[in-house]
């Protein structure tokens, strides 16, 4: 047989290989290390990240924005930039970005506090947001509204029917219990 014939083969078995049982556990193996080796972030979308995209990121991946609106927040200057119609993302009606991030290394106006992301009927639904971010932190009601709130930085509204999704908003890491406050019990006498 020739050496020619014999690839074929050997590709073939490789593959087996790698689908086998022993080979699935050490793929999910290297998933679980993958995943625990990275740090907790802000839950991101459309390669926006709370507390660390920039301006010059937003501009460069979405262009210029629909509308600009300068605010004032805590006496701070930000601005807010609103993407409608054709310049909203697929299957978003409207996307705003929130810039101005006060942070314990001083006030940053050019890093993205939050974003929100206003679906279009139907095209987010809840079983895609359960697929992409998981189960959430915890669920609560706004009138007859359902939310779902990740501490990563999500917050989600769905609409009456709870399946839905009406807006998305995204913000630096959201805790959902405050740290003990208890002092810590002094150590064991001995």
């Amino acid at each position: 047989m020739s050496p020619r014939a014999r690839v074929p083969v050997v590709a073939t078995r490789a593959r087996r290989a790698w689908r086998s049982p022993g080979a699935r556990r050490f793929k999910w193996f290297l998933v679980l290390l993958t995943l625990a080796a990275c740090p907790a972030a802000a839950a991101d979308w459309g390669l926006i990240t709370p507390g660390r995209t920039t301006i010059e990121a937003v501009r460069a991946r979405y262009g210029q924005p629909t509308t600009i609106e300068a605010k004032k927040v805590d006496s701070y200057d930000t601005v807010q930039w609103i993407y409608e119609g054709a310049q909203a993302p697929v299957g978003m009606s409207r996307m705003t970005v929130d810039f101005g991030l006060l942070t314990a290394q001083g006030y940053k106006a050019d890093v993205v506090r939050d974003f929100r992301l206003d679906t279009k009927p139907a095209s987010f639904n809840k079983k895609l947001v359960l697929d992409g971010w998981g189960e959430p932190s915890k669920v609560g009601k706004d009138g007859d509204f359902e939310i779902f709130l990740y501490e990563d930085g999500l917050l989600v509204y769905f609409d009456k029917s709870g399946w839905n999704v009406l807006t998305m908003v995204f913000t630096v890491p959201q805790p959902t219990s405050a740290p003990d406050a208890r002092p810590a019990p002094p150590p064991p006498q001995r």
